[in-house]
């Protein structure tokens, strides 16, 4: 019966990684909330500094400015969503958490390969996302997660006044909320469940500066309503009790866009396996290796990237650790692009941080 169950599991991820890039443009809604956000002036850089000049003080017509190609930086956020097995869910109770992820996209890539930094007006996306999360399990079978992201961007582009100018923007606001149910009855240890909820148009979708420098993909919030679909499934290694392993998927499908955007769906997914034998006094360590894969489908709306930059294919190998002192637990892995396939010249990052601590009650 377990190996059963455990098919039909497998069979409904292949199903949501086969719908994931197939999934069709969706209606807008008239949907506005920016709770929170924290906005700075752009700042113009000229080729040897800083400038001091603000563009938002200057008067220039924007029908005036060159018309140029709109490039574009896919976040890739999403690989952020899975691994970290230990924030599987164990048992009945309560965890509450503080995530901390950082990327700093500074790589124009194009296809399978670098491509030349000339190639992509945009320059440098670098953003710290901080998340508070709570997930609570009723019981063994059912369960809720949700999670209040607030991020940090810096971002660099050709604009400003001339439409030839390297400016840099920076600002920060709250992101898009997610919350999820989570169930785990298929067995009586938890070992494998599917998680199902929402991400929400909370965050900030519409900040830019004087001369419209900063394009959708680029924000910090999508504007859409998204469904989320996930799995996980763990299990032992052989006799000793002390090799593990884990595999894990989550979708993300927005169904309704704003302002004539609507991001690609995306498929992200890990496989891990971690050690339980090691320890120093109180101390728990647990060492993880880690495979990410991440999909993503091409932007629609007539405000997405125009030539098409945007969608991506990529794989990446994580090594992680983990200490774990009753009832605190600490996370950190560092996240490597071993291949990807980005569509157009779009803004990739060497490496990726992930760093999490969190206290079950």
């Amino acid at each position: 019966m377990r190996g059963f169950k455990s098919l039909i599991l497998l069979c409904a991820a292949t199903w949501g990684l086969w719908a994931a890039p197939n999934c069709g443009s969706a209606q807008e809604v008239p949907f506005t909330s920016n709770l929170l956000d924290w906005r700075a002036e752009p700042t113009t850089l000229p080729s040897n500094g800083i400038s001091d000049v603000d563009p938002a003080n200057q008067q220039t017509d924007k029908d005036d400015l060159p018309q140029t190609p709109i490039y574009a930086c896919a976040c890739g956020c999403g690989i952020f969503e899975v691994g970290t097995s230990s924030m599987l869910p164990e048992g009945k109770g309560g965890t509450v958490y503080f995530e901390y992820d950082f990327q700093d996209q500074n790589v124009n890539w194009s296809g399978s390969s670098r491509a030349p930094a000339a190639d992509n007006d945009d320059k440098e996306i670098r953003t710290s996302f901080f998340t508070a999360g709570i997930q609570y399990m009723f019981d063994r079978n059912w369960g809720i997660q949700a999670e209040l992201p607030l991020d940090y961007r810096y971002f660099e582009t050709t604009g400003g006044a001339t439409g030839n100018e390297i400016v840099g923007n920076t600002w920060a606001a709250l992101g898009d909320i997610r919350v999820e149910g989570i169930y785990t009855g298929f067995f009586p240890d938890m070992s494998a469940g599917v998680t199902f909820g929402f991400k929400l148009p909370t965050g900030d979708y519409s900040h830019n500066d004087a001369y419209d420098d900063i394009d959708r993909d680029s924000e910090l919030g999508t504007g859409s309503t998204d469904v989320l679909l996930g799995g996980f499934y763990r299990n032992g290694l052989g006799n000793s009790f002390r090799w593990d392993w884990f595999a894990q998927v989550q979708l993300d499908l927005p169904f309704t866009g704003r302002d004539q955007y609507l991001p690609g769906c995306e498929a992200d997914g890990a496989l891990g396996i971690y050690y339980n034998g090691l320890s120093i006094d109180r101390v728990k360590i647990t060492p993880i290796a880690q495979v990410l894969g991440s999909y993503r489908a091409q932007d629609s709306g007539n405000e997405a990237a125009n030539p098409v930059a945007s969608g991506y294919t990529r794989l990446l190998l994580s090594p992680g650790i983990e200490f774990h002192v009753h009832p605190f637990m600490y996370y950190v892995d560092a996240e490597f692009p071993v291949w990807q396939h980005f569509t157009g010249d779009q803004l990739t990052a060497p490496v990726l941080i992930k760093f999490i601590v969190s206290v079950r009650f």
